[in-house]
């Protein structure tokens, strides 16, 4: 075999059928003579008993020294255990990323998150992800485009780091669904902006004033029987919203509220007696399944937004969310000394972790518990009324 040369090439000539000439210097790395003339780079190895072949480039495009030197990185590969053919042919056939994401939703979201959930998914995948890099082959995507997409929703932090836990999520099944080789998903190592989490507690003036304005309601009409409840359970019970809206009245039993499915899978709430007596003077329409009755026959109230608004300008707390009365309620038991982990089983967290975003607030109650602690002992060591306080002269 001779070592290829520009001009060895030159003189090669072109013959019926295609034919092969292989380099003496590298084994391996040759060049294809068409019956056309043209001649192409080409590299060759075996693996798993199987001769492949690829292309390099065309002779004229590319020197010999370039071709001779791609075709050792990707020998070199070889000789590392790797198929670098196979790979730029699983490359060519790799679905783009707006094909992975429809497969991410019918293949794993429809069957393992929440309606929310899924619908959130939904809106982010069709705002962010396939505008932006739904044309990107799967494989070719790469740290860069996910940091410049996340990057570009800096103005909404929460809004940007929910997108890059969705996108890392759905790299890591195209990873387990033979897309990308392992520990390739290019969401690694990109940085999370950081949250500035909201923590909105109702004092006990607002609760209070919110407590008249849900009774001026009441009485005037203004706002439904199930609509002043449902403020009220919440507060009461410091379940999300979506718990008490789409409560069933079979879901309420000795115990308290008996919820087949959450967000956080099923749950047993405790049903206090102040939420009992509310429940028991609420009206019923006979055949509605639901606890908080809708404007159409048999339906639970899907709108609480609009009612909430209303309410809280009467009550001057324009600012409040209805999820801040959740927090108010974990506040009040970290607050009157409940040890932490019984307020996550109370909130229903599945992680600990959430919970601990309260834990702070359990400095208040020992602060003054040292205070009044301290306030005992200091009247046995408090010097005398009449005393004549210490002075120091200066110098």
């Amino acid at each position: 075999m001779p070592k290829l040369t520009k001009t060895f090439i030159e003189k090669l000539p072109a013959k019926p059928s295609s034919y092969f000439v292989w380099d003496s210097q590298v084994v391996g790395f040759g060049i294809r003579v068409m019956p056309t003339g043209s001649r192409t780079f080409q590299i060759q190895y075996s693996k798993g008993g199987r001769t492949r072949r690829s292309s390099l480039g065309r002779f004229g495009v590319m020197t010999v020294d370039q071709a001779r030197l791609r075709a050792r990185e990707l020998l070199g590969l070889v000789a590392m255990g790797r198929n670098p053919v196979e790979e730029e042919a699983q490359a060519r056939r790799s679905p783009n990323v707006a094909a992975l994401c429809d497969r991410f939703l019918s293949e794993h979201a429809e069957q393992h998150l929440k309606p929310t959930t899924l619908r959130d998914y939904r809106g982010m995948i069709a705002r962010f992800i396939k505008p932006t890099l739904g044309r990107f082959k799967v494989q070719q995507v790469e740290r860069k485009d996910i940091a410049d997409l996340h990057h570009s929703r800096r103005g909404s932090p929460y809004q940007a780091n929910r997108l890059l836990a969705l996108l890392s999520k759905m790299f890591n099944l195209a990873e387990m669904w033979g897309l990308r080789m392992d520990g390739t998903n290019p969401c690694r190592h990109v940085p999370k902006f950081r949250e500035k989490r909201r923590e909105r507690f109702l004092t006990q003036h607002e609760l209070q004033r919110l407590g008249s304005v849900l009774t001026e309601c009441e009485a005037d009409g203004t706002e439904t029987p199930h609509v002043v409840i449902t403020f009220r359970l919440l507060i009461l019970t410091g379940c999300r919203l979506g718990e008490i809206q789409k409560m069933r009245w079979e879901y309420i039993t000795d115990f308290g509220i008996e919820l087949p499915d959450s967000k956080t899978g099923a749950r047993r709430i405790p049903l206090p007696q102040a939420a009992r007596d509310l429940l028991n003077a609420l009206p019923r329409t006979e055949g509605n399944p639901f606890v908080i009755e809708g404007k159409l026959p048999n339906s639970y109230m899907t709108d609480m937004q609009a009612p909430w608004r209303r309410i809280r300008k009467r009550a001057d707390l324009n600012e409040v969310r209805i999820h801040d009365l959740r927090h108010t309620y974990a506040s009040n038991a970290v607050c009157a000394g409940m040890p932490i982990q019984m307020v996550g089983r109370l909130l229903g967290h599945s992680q600990l972790q959430t919970t601990l975003r309260y834990a702070h607030l359990a400095d208040e109650p020992v602060r003054a518990a040292a205070e009044l602690n301290a306030t005992a002992l200091a009247s046995y060591i408090s010097p005398p009324a009449e005393a004549k306080p210490f002075l120091r002269l200066v110098q």
